[in-house]
């Protein structure tokens, strides 16, 4: 017997679907020229199934980035998971990790972080219109940070949202800067974020 969906899972199925799309489109047409059409076209579904679940494209974007956060340090968390200690082969394996995430993932979407600062640079009353929804994905991304550190027995040594700032505002850099320049920077900004990692 085929099992019946709840009303609960049903719109988490679509909220999934919607970011699927929302990430594609973003990524292919850049924040500012994606439409709410557009994406809305790519996940099969009406533009007014968005705003079920997202108010404004902005939201949306933020609904992508914090996804994309967690899939990361998923994938990080499962290779210090595997390991006793978190010594230079450890650190070798995640930096392997996020070179391969962020080739599969393309330039793209790491410039696309830039792009969506500079909008709301520009624009204030989207700055301010978003600004308690941005502070919320930095504090789900400290706490995720500080219960996956939890779990191979490690602690911050700078207040979790600093170091969600500093995740956030440097992760697309490395990806950027060492595409432009072909300097691999991703294991020297991973020794960077453990100097304010305590290990037990």
């Amino acid at each position: 017997m085929a099992e019946r969906w709840t009303k609960e899972r049903r719109l988490e199925h679509t909220r999934s679907l919607l970011l699927d799309a929302a990430e594609e489109v973003f990524a292919e047409r850049g924040f500012t020229a994606a439409t709410l059409d557009d994406i809305a076209y790519t996940a099969g579904y009406t533009k007014g199934a968005i705003y079920k679940h997202f108010p404004t494209k902005e939201d949306l974007f933020l609904a992508v980035s914090d996804r994309h956060w967690r899939r990361y340090f998923d994938n990080f968390a499962e290779i210090l998971l595997a390991g006793t200690e978190v010594g230079p082969r450890e650190l070798d394996k995640v930096a392997q990790r996020w070179r391969e995430l962020s080739r599969a993932r393309g330039a793209a979407h790491a410039a696309l972080g830039y792009e969506f600062t500079l909008y709301l640079l520009r624009n204030p009353e989207a700055r301010e219109r978003v600004a308690a929804k941005r502070l919320e994905v930095a504090e789900e991304l400290g706490k995720f940070v500080v219960e996956g550190l939890d779990r191979f027995g490690g602690t911050l040594l700078i207040p979790p949202l600093t170091f969600a700032h500093v995740l956030i505002h440097t992760s697309d850099s490395v990806v950027l800067g060492s595409k432009l320049d072909d300097h691999d920077l991703y294991r020297p900004i991973l020794e960077m974020y453990m100097s304010v990692i305590k290990l037990r």
